[in-house]
């Protein structure tokens, strides 16, 4: 009878650390569509809530910056590239919100993070190595050094 009483005063606490809001950050080039294919199984699996970031790079172009209508068309078209991935989260039951940011791709995602409070960032590697990767950089080992938070990163397919 002591045990009873017990069981039903001690409460299941949800568990520290738990992933309830992930953040996929893409570019929505093919090259993330490991990135989004696995964000969207682990924020299934887990019941949590998915939100994608895809950040326009203003530094491409340093002669125009992107700016103006250029900025607009570009944001147009990330939105309706999204659809079809916030769709197919919808379909399989995960609550999917999208973000349209500009800026610095790197620190965007990082920034991102901390602005939604996500427990967990997925971003997709476009598997750059030698010079490719000297002269673009990588975002994901941006991201990993900088997040507050775990990062998985999805190795894309590889280019030089």
């Amino acid at each position: 009878m002591v045990a009873e009483r017990m069981a039903d005063v001690v409460a299941t606490p949800e568990p520290r650390g738990s992933i309830r809001r992930i953040l996929l950050a893409t570019d929505l080039s093919v090259a993330s569509d490991a990135a989004s294919v696995q964000a969207l199984d682990l924020a299934r699996s887990l019941n949590a809530e998915l939100v994608v970031v895809s950040v326009i790079d203003t530094a491409t172009d340093p002669v125009t910056g992107l700016r103006g209508t250029r900025i607009d068309r570009l944001r147009e078209a990330r939105l309706q590239a999204a659809q079809a991935l916030v769709a197919r989260g919808r379909h399989d039951g995960v609550r999917v919100n999208f973000l349209v940011w500009e800026g610095d791709p790197g620190e965007a995602i990082v920034e991102a993070a901390t602005g939604e409070q996500v427990d967990m960032i997925v971003v997709g590697s476009h598997g750059r190595s030698g010079v490719g990767r000297m002269l673009l950089g990588s975002v994901s080992d941006f991201v990993v050094r900088r997040a507050p938070c775990p990062v998985l990163v999805v190795r894309g397919r590889t280019t030089a």
